[in-house]
């Protein structure tokens, strides 16, 4: 009799009730980060139960891979909170300690980082002095960030309102200036006397004036790409010259916009969805047409309704539409097929129609099984799944020598697309370059 036997590991369930796959660490380090809104709750797992997840997993993940993780989330994945979390647990911890400073300068790209890294490693301190005792390799990847931004992005951001202020952070890590002009720069923010920026927010709440404002900062191109987005309806209710918009549209920098972004500024204000879809098109520039016929399979089940903040009345369904109005977009050919309780063909459309069209087709519960069979019914080369993987039902293997894929756009614990498919999480078109990468090797 054989002794030295193997170790089973228990059976795991989605949320619905599928068996799900038993992944390494790693694996659920990158899908509890990569689609993450941090603190924020989902239909079926609170913030805080991911956040302690993410905490966990650190530690049973190799300093190496939580840096790279940590980092790809903040470039590629275009999220801002989790990383930051991240380099506060692996500053907890001997192991990973030496790749903190690194990291922590690598994922701080704004002034506003500064102090909400400071905020997150504080936040389990009481009193005054809740910001002393900094890790050392922490101290040196804010102060090394520090240096990046100049006067116009520290006024931006130095919120007065704000338990931890630029200067308060400045003063924690004794930053060394890289020059005489940035150490009187410093000595500005200290004493309060930094140059107000142009920004839209304070030049609205100095003008009474909304109409000559907007057509001002549109003209001399003082808004972002985020604060374009998001103040489209305002434009219009200020009577803004349409023209003008769609110009600032087709000409802005949506590097560090996520596509479903897009789809809520259409949502608010549709007299630009044209200019909206092709700026959301500029996501993919360059990327090779996937050949042959592309299968686009897209949960639109009752979990899908979560909404991905409590800010923000965008939904799961949001993000997994935009994904598969993109993928449809680099397809040389392709079927698109909505499920719920039941799965069936959308009609062949494009854009934020195709957003509509999966939304008002089948939903309810998650048959996922279902969905992948009708795919194969319908004849493909490639079927990319797009879920939040919290199905009732165990999919089915994408078939002898076709390629398939699973993107995954939830931050919970177990999921269904792993064993013959691959496995990919979040919901940039960071997603999307992995798959031509994977195809083109």
């Amino acid at each position: 009799m054989r002794l030295n036997i193997g170790i089973r590991k228990p059976a795991i369930f989605t949320h619905e009730g599928a068996k799900a796959v038993n992944i390494t660490a790693e694996q659920q380090l990158r899908r509890s980060v990569m689609a993450c809104m941090l603190w924020e709750n989902s239909f079926y797992e609170s913030g805080e139960d991911v956040a302690q997840r993410i905490a966990g997993l650190v530690a049973k993940v190799p300093a190496e891979k939580v840096a790279q993780i940590a980092i790809e989330a903040r470039t590629a994945f275009k999220l801002r909170h989790v990383p930051l979390l991240l380099v506060v647990e692996m500053a907890k911890l001997a192991t990973h300690r030496h790749l903190v400073a690194a990291t922590a300068e690598a994922v701080i790209q704004r002034p506003d980082e500064l102090a909400e890294i400071l905020a997150l490693y504080s936040s389990e301190r009481t009193g005054t002095k809740k910001l002393n005792k900094l890790s050392k390799q922490l101290q040196k990847g804010i102060a090394a960030a520090f240096r990046k931004f100049n006067e116009y992005s520290l006024a931006k951001y130095n919120n007065q309102d704000r338990e931890i202020k630029l200067r308060d952070v400045l003063f924690t890590v004794h930053a060394k200036p890289k020059d005489k002009e940035q150490k009187k720069l410093w000595g500005r923010l200290i004493e309060g006397k930094l140059t107000t920026p142009d920004t839209w927010e304070v030049e609205l709440s100095q003008s009474t004036d909304k109409l000559g404002s907007w057509t001002r900062l549109l003209t001399e191109e003082k808004l972002g790409a985020l604060a374009l987005l998001r103040n489209l309806r305002n434009m219009q209710q200020a009577n803004v010259d349409k023209g003008l918009i769609r110009e600032a549209l087709s000409n802005m920098d949506i590097t560090r916009v996520l596509p479903f972004r897009f789809v809520s500024a259409a949502r608010y204000a549709p007299d630009f969805e044209p200019e909206l879809e092709q700026a959301m098109f500029k996501s993919i520039e360059g990327m090779p047409k996937l050949e042959g016929t592309t299968a686009i399979v897209v949960d639109n089940s009752g979990s899908m309704s979560s909404k991905v903040s409590g800010k923000s009345d965008l939904t799961a369904s949001d993000a997994a539409c935009t994904l598969a109005i993109l993928v449809r977009e680099l397809a040389e050919y392709s079927v698109v097929i909505g499920y719920g309780s039941i799965a069936a063909a959308a009609p062949s459309r494009r854009g934020f129609a195709l957003r509509d069209a999966i939304q008002s087709g089948p939903s309810g519960g998650t048959d996922t099984h279902a969905a992948i069979t009708l795919a194969m019914h319908k004849g493909y080369d490639r079927i990319i799944v797009i879920t939040d993987e919290q199905s009732h039902t165990s999919v089915p293997s994408p078939g002898k020598d076709k390629l398939g894929y699973f993107i995954n756009i939830a931050a919970y614990k177990n999921g269904i697309g792993y064993g013959p498919w691959l496995h990919i999480d979040g919901w940039s078109e960071a997603t999307l370059q992995y798959i031509q990468q994977v195809e083109q090797e």
